[in-house]
C-alpha cells in the first residue's frame, strides 16, 4: 500500500506565511496557475491578489448601493456578502451571495448579473457555495431558509439543501441537511462530499449520470465535536477541511481516519459554544468569543501555487490569507485546465 504523504505531517504557527492585507471576510479563495488568488470580500466583491503581492478589489457593479456594516454581528447578516466562489469557463466568477440570497455571475470587470434567486417559485434561501463540475453543471448549496444564519446555527436545524443547475434547468437534488456548507466532487466525480456544519460531520452521496444523488452516508467521524466549514481534496485522496470557530485544519484519510494538521483553537470559548449548542442555546456572543490568532474563524482550504502544494486558509474574520506548504499536491479544480483569460 502506498504511504500517505500526510503521515506525521502537522503545521505550527511558525510555518505560516501570510498573503494579502486589509482584507474583509476572505471566506472563499480561488487559485490560478499563475499564482493569482481571488478572495471573497465583504465590500461587495472579490479581491484579486496578484503574484507580485499587489491587490485590487473588484466590486460588483450591481451592488454599489449596499454598505458593509461596521461591527461583526451586523456584517454577517446584512447587505451583499460574497461567500462561495467558482470560476466559469471564461474566467468570470460565480458568486454565492450570502447577503442577497442569490447565485450571481461577475465578470472580472465587476459587471454582475443574478443567475438564480428562486427555486420552484420560492426564494432560494441562504445560498452558501457553488461548485462547477467537468460538464459545466453548477452544484449550489443552500444552508438554511432562516434569514439570519447565526439563528440557524444556534441549534440542529435540518432545512439545508443542494441544487443542481444545468443550463436553464434548476432542481433540488438533496435536502434535510444540517446547514449545508462547502461541497466537493472526488477525482472521478462519482461521489459528492457535503459539509453539514451544524451536523458537525461530512456526508457524501453517489452521483448518477443525470445528477441524481443517492446512497447518503457519513464520511469520516460521525461527530467532529466542532462546526465544519470548507473542504478540499488532495491528489492522494485525503479530504482536508476546517473546523470553523475552533480554528483547526484537519484531513480525513481514504480510510476515514481524522488527522489534525493545524490547531489554533481557543479551547475555553470553543467548549462553551459547543456545550450551549448541544442544549440549543448557542448565541452570536458565544460564537464571536471563539477564534484563534492566525485568522479567526477558519472557513476554507484551497490548494494553489504552480505545483498545487501551497495551502491557503480562508476565514470569516481574518484580514490576511494564511498559507503553508503541503507534502502533497491538491486535487486540481475543474478550472485548473481552462484557458486563462
Amino acid at each position: 500500500m502506498t504511504a500517505n504523504p500526510i503521515d506525521g505531517f502537522t503545521v505550527s504557527k511558525n510555518d505560516i506565511r501570510h498573503v494579502g492585507h486589509d482584507l474583509q471576510r476572505p471566506e472563499c479563495i480561488l487559485a490560478e496557475r499563475d499564482g493569482s488568488l481571488w478572495a471573497a470580500d465583504a465590500r461587495s466583491g472579490v479581491m484579486h491578489i496578484r503574484p507580485d503581492g499587489s491587490q485590487e478589489l473588484i466590486a460588483q457593479s450591481h451592488a454599489q448601493a449596499f454598505a458593509t456594516a461596521a461591527d461583526d454581528a451586523r456584517r454577517f447578516t446584512e447587505g451583499t456578502l460574497p461567500n462561495g466562489l467558482a470560476f466559469a469557463r471564461d474566467g468570470s466568477i460565480y458568486i454565492s451571495n450570502f447577503g442577497t440570497d442569490c447565485l450571481e455571475l461577475m465578470t472580472r470587470d465587476g459587471d454582475t448579473k443574478v443567475l438564480l434567486d428562486q427555486v420552484d417559485g420560492r426564494p432560494i434561501g441562504k445560498v452558501n457555495f457553488v461548485l462547477r463540475d467537468s460538464r459545466d453543471r453548477l452544484w449550489v448549496t443552500v444552508s438554511t431558509q432562516i434569514r439570519n444564519w447565526m439563528d440557524a446555527a444556534s441549534s440542529l436545524i435540518r432545512d439545508g439543501s443542494i441544487l443542481l443547475v444545468e443550463g436553464d434547468r434548476v432542481r433540488t437534488v438533496a435536502s434535510d441537511i444540517a446547514f449545508t456548507n462547502e461541497i466537493r466532487l472526488d477525482a472521478k466525480e462519482e461521489w459528492l462530499y457535503v459539509v453539514e456544519t451544524t451536523g458537525r460531520r461530512i456526508i457524501r452521496f453517489r452521483v448518477a449520470g443525470d445528477g441524481t444523488l443517492s446512497q447518503r452516508q457519513t464520511y469520516g467521524p460521525e461527530d467532529h465535536g466542532a462546526f465544519i466549514d470548507g473542504i478540499a481534496f488532495d491528489a492522494h485522496g485525503n479530504l482536508w477541511g476546517t473546523h470553523v470557530m475552533s480554528d483547526r485544519i484537519f484531513a480525513i484519510t481514504p480510510d476515514g481516519e481524522l488527522r489534525i494538521i493545524l490547531d489554533d483553537d481557543n479551547p475555553g470559548p470553543s467548549r462553551r459554544l459547543m456545550e450551549a449548542f448541544e442544549e440549543g442555546k448557542a448565541t452570536p456572543e458565544l460564537m464571536l468569543a471563539c477564534g484563534g490568532t492566525i485568522a479567526p474563524w477558519f472557513a476554507s482550504v484551497t490548494f494553489g501555487g504552480p505545483d498545487l502544494e501551497t495551502v491557503y486558509i480562508g476565514s470569516l474574520r481574518g484580514t490576511t490569507i494564511p498559507s503553508f506548504r503541503s507534502p502533497v499536491a491538491g486535487l486540481p479544480m475543474v478550472h485548473w485546465n481552462d484557458t486563462q483569460p
